[in-house]
């Protein structure tokens, strides 16, 4: 761009921030630096991003923070019913498996400032969050479907989730079948839930993620449908 979109805003999410090493990243890229910015405290909820979307009613938000910190912003873009803004992500650490699964470049600040958004899958789960990256069941015995397909039947260390452009993925593992849908439905002796890196708060019975009937606006590389 050759100027600032006015209509752009940057959501820095962080806790105050301890004593860094240089090679810990979690630095502002410098083409960010110059971009109407708005700190945010790590995984935002209604009182910190619902008024920015209030008040400067954005075309576009840059999320410069971690994976659930996108998960997050996310969440309130679909409470509010504002999925039409368009979401851009700048990971602030190297490791993002948001940046793995939809193929970010390292320049992400680049690709956040001139590429253009595409519709996305909106992956959610029946707990009311959203699936952006990652996200893992452990110590599962039980069985899985993804539609009507099949996963697993008995246990595993882990079943792990992905979002992508054609819904909702188990990734291939010890007696996981890898395969995609609209829905990959867990139902188990209750087992431990991470989404984002984050951990579900108690042991579930049971867990969703599935397809939204709108898609979000996502800035990522690749040809716009």
């Amino acid at each position: 761009m050759a100027t600032i979109d006015q209509e752009l805003v940057l959501l820095t999410c962080a806790d105050r921030p301890a004593r860094r090493f240089p090679f810990q990243g979690n630095r502002l890229p410098a083409a960010l630096v110059h971009v109407p910015a708005v700190s945010l405290p790590a995984r935002p909820g209604k009182r910190d991003v619902d008024p920015v979307l209030k008040e400067r009613e954005p075309r576009r938000v840059i999320v410069h923070g971690s994976d659930a910190d996108l998960a997050a912003v996310l969440v309130r873009l679909l409470r509010r019913d504002r999925l039409d803004v368009e979401v851009a992500f700048v990971p602030a650490t190297r490791r993002s498996a948001v940046a793995m699964a939809w193929n970010l470049p390292r320049d992400a600040a680049g690709l956040a400032l001139d590429a253009p958004a595409q519709p996305t899958p909106l992956i959610r789960d029946d707990s009311g969050g959203v699936l952006v990256g990652r996200g893992v069941v452990r110590d599962l015995e039980g069985e899985a479907y993804c539609d009507d397909t099949l996963v697993l039947r008995g246990r595993t260390r882990r079943l792990v989730a992905v979002p992508g452009p054609d819904g909702v993925s188990a990734l291939p593992g010890r007696r996981v079948r890898a395969a995609t849908g609209r829905a990959l439905q867990i139902g188990c002796v209750e087992a431990f839930v991470e989404v984002e890196g984050v951990p579900h708060p108690r042991p579930v019975p049971r867990w969703t993620w599935y397809r939204h009937t709108a898609d979000w606006l996502f800035v990522r590389p690749g040809s716009p449908r």
